[in-house]
C-alpha cells in the first residue's frame, strides 16, 4: 500500500482532528475529497495522511520537515504553501519574503531528494482572491502571491516534480459567479473550492501514476 502524504497550511488542514497529535483524520476539504476519490476507484492500494496545520508558512513547514514528513516516509508527498507567507506580512509583520520562501523552499527539496530519492512530489501553487480576508491589502497581496506562485512552479520544473495549477482555474470559474461562492474570504475555499482543487490535483496525480 503506498502512502500519499498532504502538507500545507489551513488549506489543506481544513479541520482536521489533531486531537493527541492524531494524524488519522484527513481533514474536510481536497485532501479528504482525493483520497475518497482515490479509496474508492482503486480499494486498498493507498494511504492517506495529513500533516497541514493551519496558519504555516514555508518556515514552519521546515521547521517540522522529520516529524511531520520524512519520518512517516511516504511514496508520494503533496504541498501546498505560500498564502501565509505573505499574510502574516501585511497582516503582523511577520511573513516570509520572496526571496528567502524560495530558498527555504529549495533547501526542502534537496534535502528531501537525499533522503527520500524515490519519493514522487507534487506541487500545489499558491491562490488568492480578492474577498473579506484579502481586499483591505490587496494590491501587495496579489503582488507578492503572484511571486510564490512563480517560485512553485520555476522549483517544479528545476526539481521535476508535479504541478498544479490554481490561481487560472479560480480566475476563470470565478468571472462569472460570486467569488465567495469558490473561495469564502479569498483564502479558504469552500466545499466547491475544495473540489476544484481535488480535480486539479488528481489530473497531475493520475498522469505520475
Amino acid at each position: 500500500m503506498k502512502r500519499i502524504l498532504f502538507q500545507g497550511d489551513s488549506i489543506t488542514d481544513a479541520g482536521r482532528n489533531t486531537d493527541n497529535g492524531s494524524m488519522v483524520s484527513i481533514g474536510q476539504g481536497y485532501a479528504m475529497l482525493v483520497s475518497a476519490y482515490l479509496s474508492r476507484q482503486y480499494p486498498e492500494q493507498y494511504e492517506f495522511i495529513n500533516t497541514g496545520v493551519s496558519g504555516n508558512r514555508i518556515v514552519d513547514i521546515y521547521q517540522r520537515i522529520k516529524c511531520d514528513f520524512w519520518n512517516l516516509e511516504p511514496d508520494i508527498y503533496s504541498l501546498l504553501i505560500g498564502v501565509n507567507d505573505v499574510l502574516h506580512e501585511s497582516a503582523l509583520q511577520n511573513g516570509v519574503e520572496a526571496e528567502r520562501f524560495c530558498k527555504v523552499y529549495r533547501m526542502l527539496l534537496t534535502d528531501t531528494k537525499q533522503i527520500l530519492p524515490d519519493l514522487k512530489i507534487i506541487l500545489m501553487e499558491p491562490f488568492v482572491l480578492k474577498g473579506e480576508a484579502t481586499e483591505k491589502d490587496w494590491e501587495f497581496i496579489e503582488e507578492e502571491v503572484g511571486k510564490r506562485r512563480a517560485i512553485v512552479r520555476e522549483l517544479a520544473e528545476e526539481f521535476q516534480t508535479g504541478f498544479v495549477s490554481l490561481q487560472e482555474k479560480f480566475d476563470e470559474i470565478t468571472q462569472n459567479s460570486n467569488i465567495a461562492y469558490w473561495v469564502a474570504d479569498g483564502v479558504h475555499p469552500t466545499p466547491a473550492g475544495h473540489q476544484l482543487i481535488a480535480e486539479e490535483w488528481l489530473r497531475v496525480f493520475l498522469e505520475m501514476r
